[in-house]
């Protein structure tokens, strides 16, 4: 049986977002807002939210606990500052904690918490979908 780890995973975010479309709904300010104060435009595509509610979810199966705040380092980027040397910047917060919302809501992922960790962790339903998505990729690299 495949899993996440075994297929491209560009291709499994691409697929796991085609599959969560009908799983959960993008809001109406995304087609306006930036990804983080790094970011000097919006995305590009059409389907952002998805491709990054996909990835936010293998993130949380692989790396689960993890909360809010290091969704958004792991998504932040570097911020240009004119002559200044660049910084790091942190991604939106807003958009990560909708999608992860919007995740819980559709049963793919739950709140847990231990003595000193707490954050969203994977569910069944969740694992599921994700062996579901490379378990295809994995069969169409095959041929």
């Amino acid at each position: 049986m495949a899993n996440i780890f075994d297929a491209d995973l560009q291709k499994s975010i691409e697929k796991l977002s085609t599959s969560l479309q009908s799983l959960i709904k993008a809001p109406e300010w995304t087609k306006f807002v930036k990804t983080g104060t790094a970011k000097e435009r919006p995305p590009a595509r059409e389907d952002w939210y998805y491709v990054r509610a996909a990835a936010v979810l293998i993130t949380v199966f692989k790396r689960g606990p993890i909360g809010v705040q290091k969704l958004r380092v792991k998504y932040g980027s570097k911020k240009r500052r004119g002559h200044s040397p660049p910084r790091f910047a942190m991604a939106s917060g807003k958009i990560i904690r909708s999608i992860l919302q919007q995740l819980e809501k559709a049963e793919l992922v739950a709140f847990k918490k231990d003595d000193v960790h707490k954050g969203r962790i994977i569910t069944s339903k969740g694992k599921s979908i994700i062996d579901k998505n490379s378990v295809l990729i994995k069969n169409e690299s095959d041929k």
